[in-house]
């Protein structure tokens, strides 16, 4: 990565947070004018179809991952959403709330003397922690070609677990330190889940259920059944992620990660149907914490981190943070360089 691409990216960041912030202005003073339905849908569709031309602002797969998760789906699904009179934002939100909220992987709630104890703590803890584990996991790329197929996907499931974990943490750090909001919890130990129901609906990248229970799944599951319900709800996920996968490396969708989703869906609808008989025989928590894991990562290995080895995805990451390093060691020399000049001087 060059000075002079990091200088137009971070350009680029700067014009596109002010084109957000005066496009979800609008959208807040519109949805306060106008009742849900038809005329709100009308006035909030040029903002969504504007959140889905976000990442071609960017050049690096950093800036269009991120602004793809967190406008395009995120942000476009609440404002469709909030057109139809629910969802995580309301009119009435201060309006640094609103944009906040409908722009970051942000769901918002009371806060009271314990939770604002913890968030200081935990948010820089799990920065440091992260900031720590992805440059040792950047580290062992290199030496990817005297891997075989599974240390290498068992790589890049860290990178994705580390890497989403320290975005969250330093936008839970930012609403926390900065604007004095409380953020809930948007990871909780999914190693920890046992079944696919809990690991995608209570412990993975809670922001994401939450957005499509009201969008999705309970719209389906009232005219189709639960099932149904199930079934569209992973579907549109593996969609939303075949187009986070186009951003980041401008590859057509292979649909594999599609077929990773839905059949996640079917398995998780079959659970539902088992647990739904009382009686009927339980695996002891630990074999089903055993087997959950064991299944999203053999399915993950089968479907879903192949599509990144084909996009060349961890090529473009290592590149990109080798050229961040050099970018730093330049600065530190430079302010190094400054602090001497200083020195003699003085």
């Amino acid at each position: 990565m060059s000075t002079a691409l990091m200088d137009g990216e971070l350009g680029a960041l700067v014009k596109v947070s002010a084109v957000v912030w005066a496009a979800m202005s609008y959208a807040r003073l519109a949805a306060a004018r106008l009742r849900p339905g038809a005329p709100r849908l009308a006035a909030l569709l040029p903002v969504v179809v504007l959140l889905y031309t976000i990442p071609f602002a960017f050049s690096t797969t950093t800036f269009r991952g991120t602004s793809g998760f967190f406008l395009t789906w995120l942000g476009s699904f609440k404002l469709l959403l909030l057109a139809a009179g629910s969802g995580p934002l309301e009119p009435s939100l201060r309006l640094h709330q609103f944009v906040c909220s409908a722009s970051l992987p942000v769901k918002l709630r009371q806060s009271t003397g314990k939770q604002k104890s913890k968030a200081p703590v935990r948010g820089p803890a799990r920065i440091l922690l992260c900031g720590a584990v992805i440059p040792a996991i950047i580290y062992a790329y290199q030496f990817k070609n005297s891997m075989n197929r599974y240390q290498v996907l068992a790589l890049y499931t860290l990178h994705i677990y580390f890497s989403l974990d320290l975005l969250l943490a330093t936008v839970h750090t930012v609403i926390h330190d900065l604007l004095g909001m409380e953020m809930e919890p948007q990871v909780d130990h999914p190693y920890l889940a046992s079944s696919l129901r809990d690991f995608w609906g209570r412990r993975w990248n809670l922001m994401v259920p939450s957005i499509l229970r009201p969008s999705v799944f309970r719209p389906v599951r009232a005219r189709l059944g639960t099932v149904a319900g199930v079934l569209a709800t992973f579907l549109v996920s593996g969609l939303m992620h075949e187009l986070m996968f186009y951003y980041i490396m401008w590859t057509p969708p292979s649909g594999e990660v599609t077929a990773f989703f839905v059949l996640h869906g079917a398995c998780a609808a079959a659970e539902g149907w088992w647990a739904s008989h009382a009686g009927w025989w339980r695996p002891p928590r630990a074999a089903a914490v055993t087997l959950t894991l064991a299944f999203v990562a053999g399915t993950g290995f089968w479907l879903f981190f192949p599509a990144m080895v084909k996009g060349g995805l961890d090529e473009m990451v290592l590149q990109e943070c080798q050229g961040m390093v050099v970018l730093m060691e330049q600065a530190g020399r430079r302010l190094a360089g400054a602090t001497d000049l200083v020195s003699s001087t003085m």
